[in-house]
């Protein structure tokens, strides 16, 4: 000890000088502490942000939240949530002291209408300000009705519908306005990394519990988002780690033996701050109700593991940089059906094997002008087995943008940018015989926002792609807004849309069952033209507000590429469209504040999607001319709380055989949910509930089970119309009611 301090006085100096040093920092900063309420229901995973400190929170799920670290004196907070005016409320912290603010009260409001969104400009902006309509889904919605994948959870937004194609494999897509799943481009944090083979496998790995909110633009997007965009728009923006807890944990289990857990944790103070996500799907207990040998439901396995670094830099440039990993193993089919089975032809089964890495990174050059630099890969890898018709397939995308951004004269508002997407497939199909598909895909788009008025505001964008096949695509787009008011408010939006099409990556239906694909001449993209004409109309006040919010909206398709099932009864026949594509309709939602513990909404769309080709009509298949959803939360004693949720549709046309004793429409069917949640303290919650109350499920999903692989279908006495096994009649969910039960946690 003699020898320390004898040879060290330089360290003995520093010691004496930075412990009253240190203990005089922490001095200067305190803790503000508070629960955010919207009348006696909690506000979750709202941000909690100190104006110009540069540190916040998010409140937990029971509203509450706290930031240590708050520099003392006076300062202002700001708290704002997906869907709501942020609230600023004024502070005076003492240092080493704790500022408790009890409750906050959110002013009452029954609209989502506020909150930035950033899918329908590539820009941050008002929600209420933008002129393109975007509807968003935050977790809080989310959490009225649990589910474990992004897939089930986008159903509950008025028009858009999960579509299951298989009642064996249970593969599906989304559906935007009647469009089949292709047409949807699903991004991540505003990058297309949802595409091709993962389009139909992929999106039941994007867990609920690593979202932020889901942005969703209805009507074609290539004007900004180039291939793909032709039907719609879904960005799923991931949480921020600099403002995500420290732990937080879902965990629910159902009465079919399904168990679900999502984990969440933050790392890191300061200028690096990284969130670590979690989640895994179990459910492996055949069942199957309707009795035709086969599973009702298919039995998955799947581990999604998500890591996201943000650095902090001066002036809030971006930076930060994603990785996530996906690998799931999922199998349908007759109940005795076991892995060793798998590729065999004496027990039917489907099994699809998946793996798939996405790395995702954003980074603004430290510069005067903002530009953003974007980029993102992915790899999927599939291994699959339908009965004993193998499908392996690779899919790498890479894809670059350079995005800058700047304001004139305080009302022009102007981006543009240049963008790259490389996709590499190859499969065991005749799609790639000869070699594998490399599809380069440069362009460059360009737009402006001009604030005309206060009132008036008009936006007009262009884009230029050009396809190594197909050569120059050109992608116009113009949108108005006119508000008068703060509660009125009309836009009107023109836009086209285009895609280049892999039948193998895209439609389930050319692997599965027993039937041929043919595809008659070389297929050409296909184009679309967009109209759409939206009406919001708010009724705020302190105890009862109304939204109504109005759309009508028209979309013509050229170069269609559609599936025909009719033709032969072992074949699927591929062409593009002689004629053209219709998808219109109209779209409301009415959205109420009925009392302080009452809020509903419903929303209800009427479509018409058809094609007309040499002079014949054709209804488009799963594509119901009525649908809705609805939502109803009550909140009972402040610590409980009731939520109804539902959706509804009308009858859609289905894929029949000739001779089929199957009826070719459906029934018109609601699966409907109920659940209550207890808060118990700020940062626990319990919830249970039943889902699919009136246990509908459709009948006669399989033709022929007994014969999967149609080994006696041309025998004229046990099958003398010939059917086949089939597998694509499938219009809802095989899975009868059930109850959950569940608890969350926040830290």
């Amino acid at each position: 000890m003699d020898y320390v301090c004898a040879m060290c006085p330089s360290k003995q100096l520093l010691l004496a000088v930075a412990l009253p040093l240190a203990s005089w920092v922490h001095a200067q900063v305190g803790e503000v502490r508070g629960i955010v309420r919207d009348g006696d229901e909690a506000v979750p995973f709202a941000t909690v942000e100190v104006v110009g400190g540069q540190v916040g929170t998010t409140t937990s799920v029971n509203g509450g939240f706290a930031i240590a670290s708050v520099p003392a004196g006076a300062g202002q907070l700001m708290i704002s949530a997906v869907g709501r005016t942020p609230v600023n409320v004024r502070i005076m912290v003492e240092p080493g002291r704790t500022l408790d603010l009890g409750v906050v009260q959110w002013p009452a409001e029954a609209s989502e209408l506020s909150g930035t969104v950033v899918t329908g400009t590539m820009r941050e902006v008002s929600r209420a300000d933008s002129p393109v309509p975007v509807e968003v889904i935050t977790p809080a919605f989310f959490r009225k009705n649990p589910s474990p994948a992004l897939f089930d959870a986008v159903g509950m937004v008025n028009g858009v519908r999960p579509q299951v194609n298989c009642s064996v494999c249970n593969t599906g897509d989304i559906h935007i306005n009647g469009m089949e799943g292709p047409y949807t481009m699903v991004l991540i944090d505003g990058m297309p990394i949802v595409s091709g083979l993962s389009t139909v496998y992929g999106l039941s790995g994007i867990p609920t519990s690593l979202v932020e909110r889901v942005e969703v633009v209805k009507g074609p997007g290539s004007a900004l988002y180039g291939s793909e965009a032709m039907g719609g728009i879904i960005n799923v923006i991931t949480k921020s780690p600099a403002l995500a807890h420290k732990l937080s944990a879902d965990v629910f289990g159902t009465t079919w033996q399904e168990w679900n857990a999502d984990i969440g944790a933050r790392f890191g103070t300061g200028k690096v701050s990284d969130l670590l996500g979690v989640s895994y799907f179990h459910y492996d207990a055949p069942v199957d109700r309707n009795r035709d040998g086969f599973t009702d439901v298919t039995l998955q396995e799947r581990l999604s593991i998500f890591n996201k670094v943000n650095l902090q830099r001066p002036q809030r440039r971006v930076a930060s940089l994603a990785l996530r990993y996906v690998t799931e193993d999922r199998w349908g089919g007759e109940m005795d059906w076991t892995a060793k089975d798998r590729g065999s032809s004496a027990v039917y089964g489907e099994n699809i094997l998946t793996d798939r890495w996405e790395l995702i990174g954003q980074y603004q050059l430290p510069m005067k002008e903002r530009v953003v630099l974007q980029a993102s890969f992915n790899a999927h890898q599939q291994d699959s087995w339908y009965g004993n018709t193998r499908y392996t397939a690779d899919q790498r995308v890479f894809f670059a943008q350079a995005i800058w951004s700047k304001r004139f004269a305080a009302r022009h508002d102007v981006l543009a940018g240049v963008a790259f997407r490389h996709t590499y497939y190859e499969d065991n199909t005749t799609a790639t015989a000869r070699s594998p598909q490399r599809t380069p895909l440069p362009g460059f788009f360009l737009q402006e926002e001009w604030s005309a008025t206060e009132a008036h505001k008009i936006l007009l964008g262009y884009r230029f792609d050009h396809d190594a096949v197909h050569g120059p695509v050109h992608s116009p787009r113009l949108a108005y807004k006119w508000a008068p008011s703060g509660r009125w408010a009309l836009r009107a939006g023109f836009g086209t849309g285009y895609r280049v099409v892999n039948l193998f990556t895209e439609d389930h239906a050319a692997l599965t069952g027993a039937r041929e694909v043919l595809i008659t001449e070389e297929l050409q993209p296909e184009r679309s033209i967009n109209g759409t004409l939206n009406l919001t109309r708010r009724w705020p006040g302190e105890k009862r507000a109304l939204v109504l919010d109005l759309s009508l909206f028209h979309t013509r398709f050229s170069n269609r590429i559609l599936p025909d099932y009719y033709v032969d009864p072992d074949l699927i026949v591929y062409d593009n469209l002689d004629g053209h594509g219709i998808s219109q309709g109209i779209s409301l939602n009415v959205e109420s504040r009925l009392s302080r513990h009452l809020r509903a909404f419903v929303g209800a769309t009427w479509m018409d999607v058809h094609t007309v080709e040499h002079g014949v009509r054709q209804e488009q298949l799963f594509a119901p001319d009525w649908s809705g959803t609805f939502t109803l939360t009550a909140t009972v004693l402040k610590q409980w709380t009731v939520d109804l949720t539902g959706q509804w549709y009308g009858p859609m046309l289905l894929p029949v055989l000739p001779n089929d004793y199957r009826d070719a429409w459906s029934p018109t069917y609601t699966l409907l949910n109920l659940q209550v949640r207890r808060a118990i303290g700020e940062r626990f919650e319990l919830y249970g509930g039943a889902k699919n109350l009136l246990d509908f499920v459709p009948s006669d999903p399989l033709m022929r089970p007994e014969d999967p692989f149609d080994q006696h279908a041309n025998d004229p006495v046990t099958n003398p119309n010939g059917y086949t096994f089939d597998t694509a009649y499938m219009y809802a969910p095989l899975q009868g009611a059930r109850g959950f039960l569940g608890a969350r946690f926040t830290f």
